[in-house]
C-alpha cells in the first residue's frame, strides 16, 4: 500500500514507492521501445534513441493528443504535473495505452519555492531525486552551450579591440563584426534563481590589464529562459537544430547589423553539447506508466513547453499522450496553440483546465497564499461566495481554449479539505460555459481517484476538433500582440516603452523576422501584466517594456510589465530543508 498523502511528504511517498519499481528495461518495453531505442542510464532512467523510434513507426498512425493547462495559478500552483501524472494512472486504470510528455524540473524553482514539478500526493513521476538534481544532464548541456556563445561573443570583443584589421586576418583569419557594447542580446545563464546576477558588469581591469576582457554591462538569465532550450523544445531533428542555433541573434554591430552564433563561428560547437539532449529521457508514474521527460519549464520567461520530439514519439507509440503546458491557459496553453502546434503540426484533440478551489477562492477574494507561510485560515472553511466569484478566472480560461476549436475538460484538482457545496458550485458553472467537469482525487488516491478524470477525456477526445490558430505569420507584430493582449489576457489594448517601439519599427521592416511567432513574456500569477490583480481585470493595458528576437526558435519575444528572465530566491528556500543521509546516501527533502 502507498503511504498516506495527508500524513506523508511527498519525497517520503516517492521513496517509498521506489522501492518497488519497474525498471527502465521494462518500463521501455511497456512504452513499445526495442531494445536498441532504449539507452540505459541506470536501472531506473534512460533516454530514447528518438531517431530510431520515429524511422520505425513514421507509418503509423497517432494517438489522441491531450494538453493540460490550467487557471491562473496561485503563488502555490494549481498542481498541473499532478494532474497530468494522475490523468495518465486514470487513463492506466480504464486500461489504456498511455504515455506523458512533461518538462525537466529546473533547479531554481526545486531550490526555491515552487518544488521539482514531479507531480505530488499519490500523483508523481518517480525516481524522484535524479529527476530533480540534474537527470540526465539536458539542462548542463544547455548551459554549456548558451554561454559557449557568450565566450565566442566577449572574446572576439576583446580582440578586435586590441589587435588592428590587418593583426586580426593574420592571427585569426577574422573579420571585424564591430560589435556594439551596448547593443548585446544575450547574457549569461545559470540554473539557479539568483537576482544579485540580473544585472552586472564583466571585463573590470584587473592585474592583466585590458587582457581581462572587454568591460561592459552583462546580465544573467535562468537557464530555461535561454533560446537554446526554446529551441530544444521546436528542434524536430539534429540538422534542424543546427540550421536553428546558427541563427542565434546575440548582438548587433554598430551599424545595426545583426550578429548571430555563426558569424562568431560558435554555432557548431554549441551544436555539439546538444547531440545526446536531442534524446528525450524516460521515467515513470507511481504506478509504472512510462514518461518521457524533454525541454524545461517557466511558460512565463519561455516557451513552456515539453519538446515536440517528446510528443512525436508517445502519439506514435501510445493510444493516449498527454503533454502538459506552463502555468495558465494564457501563458503555455497559448504557447502550445500558437507556437507549438505550429511548428509541429500535430492537432490536439481536447484540452484539460485544472482548478484548485482554493486558487477558486483567491480569485474570489480571499487572502493570496505566500509561499513558506502558514495558508491563511480563511482557506480553512467553506465559502461557496468565493469559489462562485474565482469562477470567473475559469471561465475566461475555458473560452481561450474553445477559441483554439478545441474540447475542453474542467478537472476539479480536488483537495481533502473541499467541501461537497464549493465542488458542486464550480460544475456548475463551468457545464453551463459548456466545459466538461470531472471531479479528481488524483493526489489523494492516485489512478483509482481519476477514474472519473480519465473517462471525461476519453469521451472529449472523440468530439470533432476544429483547430484554428489565433493569428497568422504575416500579421503586422503589432496586430499580433494586440490580438493576444485583447482576446487572451482580457486588456483593452497595448502600451510600447521607447525601447519596444524601437525594436518593433526593425523587425517589422525585416521580411525574415517580422514573420516569426510570438512567445510573450508576463507574469503567470494574473492575466494581467500585474500579478496583484485576481479574477478577471478590466480596464487594463498590457505594457511592453521590451522586445527581443530569438531568430533560432523562430521568436518574437515581447516582454510585458516588471517580469524578469532571472527570478529571485525567497526569503524561505526549500534548500534549507534539503539534506543527505550519510549512511545510504539518499537525498531527502526534496519535493
Amino acid at each position: 500500500m502507498p503511504l498516506d498523502p495527508t500524513k506523508h511528504k511527498d519525497w517520503e511517498i516517492a521513496e517509498d514507492a521506489e522501492k518497488s519499481m519497474a525498471t527502465i528495461y521494462d518500463i521501455g518495453e511497456r512504452l513499445g521501445l526495442t531494445k536498441d531505442e532504449l539507452l540505459p542510464q541506470g536501472h531506473y532512467i534512460g533516454k530514447i534513441d528518438y531517431r530510431a523510434v520515429l524511422d520505425r513507426l513514421k507509418d503509423k498512425p497517432n494517438g489522441k493528443y491531450i494538453d493540460v493547462t490550467a487557471i491562473t495559478p496561485t503563488p502555490l500552483g494549481e498542481g498541473k504535473s499532478t494532474s497530468s501524472m494522475g490523468l495518465v494512472q486514470g487513463l492506466g486504470k480504464i486500461n489504456k495505452n498511455v504515455s506523458a510528455a512533461i518538462r525537466q524540473p529546473s533547479g531554481g524553482p526545486t531550490m526555491n519555492i515552487k518544488g521539482s514539478a514531479a507531480g505530488g500526493g499519490l500523483a508523481q513521476c518517480i525516481p524522484l531525486t535524479p529527476f530533480s538534481l540534474g537527470f540526465t544532464g539536458d539542462i548542463n548541456a544547455i548551459m554549456n552551450a548558451h554561454n559557449l556563445a557568450m565566450v565566442a561573443l566577449t572574446s572576439r570583443m576583446q580582440h578586435e579591440r586590441n589587435y588592428t584589421d590587418e593583426q586580426l586576418m593574420r592571427l585569426s583569419n577574422m573579420e571585424r563584426l564591430d560589435i556594439d557594447p551596448t547593443k548585446v542580446e544575450m547574457g549569461w545563464i545559470m540554473d539557479f534563481c539568483v537576482q544579485a546576477l540580473r544585472n552586472i558588469v564583466i571585463g573590470i581591469d584587473g592585474v592583466n590589464g585590458n587582457k581581462d576582457g572587454f568591460m561592459m554591462k552583462s546580465k544573467f538569465g535562468i537557464a530555461v529562459s535561454s533560446e537554446v532550450m526554446a529551441i530544444l523544445s521546436v528542434a524536430t531533428s539534429l540538422k534542424d537544430m543546427r540550421a536553428r542555433m546558427g541563427k542565434i541573434v546575440v548582438a548587433y554591430s554598430k551599424r545595426g547589423k545583426a550578429i548571430t552564433t555563426e558569424d562568431l563561428q560558435v554555432a557548431g560547437a554549441m551544436t555539439a553539447w546538444m547531440v545526446d539532449a536531442m534524446n528525450p529521457s524516460l521515467m515513470q508514474t507511481l504506478e509504472g506508466q512510462p514518461v518521457i521527460v524533454h525541454a524545461g519549464p517557466f511558460a512565463n520567461i519561455a516557451i513552456g513547453q515539453s519538446s515536440i520530439i517528446a510528443d512525436q514519439i508517445g502519439l506514435k507509440l501510445a493510444d493516449y499522450h498527454v503533454t502538459e503546458s506552463g502555468f495558465g491557459a494564457d501563458i503555455g496553453f497559448e504557447k502550445f496553440w500558437n507556437l507549438k502546434c505550429r511548428f509541429s503540426k500535430l492537432v490536439p484533440d481536447a484540452a484539460v483546465v485544472v482548478a484548485t478551489i482554493r486558487a477558486l477562492k483567491c480569485h474570489g477574494g480571499a487572502p493570496v497564499p505566500v509561499p513558506g507561510k502558514p495558508m491563511p485560515e480563511e482557506y480553512g472553511s467553506e465559502n461557496v461566495e468565493w469559489v462562485e466569484k474565482g469562477c470567473a478566472n475559469l471561465l475566461h480560461h475555458i473560452k481561450n481554449v474553445r477559441k483554439a476549436g478545441i474540447s475542453p475538460v474542467v478537472c476539479i484538482n480536488a483537495f481533502y479539505t473541499d467541501t461537497d457545496a464549493e465542488i458542486a458550485k464550480v460544475r456548475e458553472l463551468a457545464e453551463a460555459a459548456g466545459a466538461k467537469v470531472a471531479l479528481s482525487r488524483h493526489w489523494e488516491k492516485g489512478g483509482d481517484g481519476a477514474i472519473e478524470f480519465a473517462e471525461a477525456v476519453v469521451e472529449a477526445c472523440e468530439e470533432k476538433s476544429e483547430f484554428k490558430f489565433l493569428y497568422e505569420l504575416d500579421q503586422p507584430v503589432k496586430d499580433r500582440i494586440e490580438l493576444i493582449a485583447k482576446e487572451v489576457y482580457g486588456a483593452d489594448g497595448v502600451e510600447y516603452s521607447t525601447e519596444a517601439n524601437t525594436a518593433l519599427t526593425r523587425i517589422q521592416k525585416d521580411p525574415e523576422l517580422s514573420k516569426l511567432g510570438l512567445c510573450m513574456v508576463k507574469t503567470h500569477l494574473s492575466l494581467s501584466d500585474n500579478p496583484a490583480l485576481k479574477g478577471v481585470p478590466t480596464g487594463w493595458k498590457l505594457k511592453i517594456r521590451e522586445v527581443l528576437t530569438y531568430g533560432g526558435a523562430q521568436f518574437i519575444v515581447p516582454v510585458a510589465g516588471a517580469i524578469s528572465l532571472m527570478p529571485g530566491t525567497g526569503s524561505n528556500p526549500a534548500f534549507r530543508r534539503i539534506d543527505v543521509d550519510t549512511d545510504t546516501g539518499k537525498v531527502q527533502g526534496v519535493f
